[in-house]
């Protein structure tokens, strides 16, 4: 469990993190995409010993398989620490927290200053509510302010 104060802390390494998982995502997609069309043009030639392009697709494969087994690491580090990343694309993160006595995540989005938000395990970023409103308590969580 993250108080607000311990993932803002956290949040200053994962600034720098999350582009870097984001770019290793792109790089396999575009990875993909090439094994792809090697694969289409080929076909099972592409197995071949002395084939001109055996070697791209093994280099290739290569790096798919490292760039998968570093992100794979990577993220299952920060789950490990309570961090749920929920889309690299818009740079969303979510830390376990204890608010009110109600386990929650602290929501903390790329281009935001800090973390500002929280919303139920159950919800999503659709759901959430500024932290103002877990300071004043029950009566403001049953009526989700916005």
């Amino acid at each position: 469990m993250w108080t607000v104060e311990q993932a803002s802390v956290r949040l200053e390494a994962l600034r720098d993190t999350i582009p870097v998982l984001r770019a290793w995502v792109v790089r396999l997609r575009k990875v993909h995409e090439e094994l792809h069309r090697l694969s289409a043009f080929w076909g099972k030639e592409l197995e071949a010993p002395d084939h001109p392009d055996r070697e791209l697709k093994e280099r290739l494969t290569d790096e798919w398989q490292g760039l998968s087994r570093r992100l794979e690491e990577a993220v299952a580090g920060m789950q490990a620490e309570g961090i749920e990343i929920k889309d690299l694309e818009s740079g969303l993160v979510d830390f376990y927290a204890l608010i009110g006595g109600e386990v929650v995540f602290l929501c903390w989005q790329r281009g935001e200053e800090s973390i500002g938000y929280f919303h139920p395990l159950t919800g999503g970023f659709r759901t959430r509510r500024p932290l103002a409103d877990a300071a004043r308590g029950p009566a403001a969580k049953a009526h989700g302010t916005r």
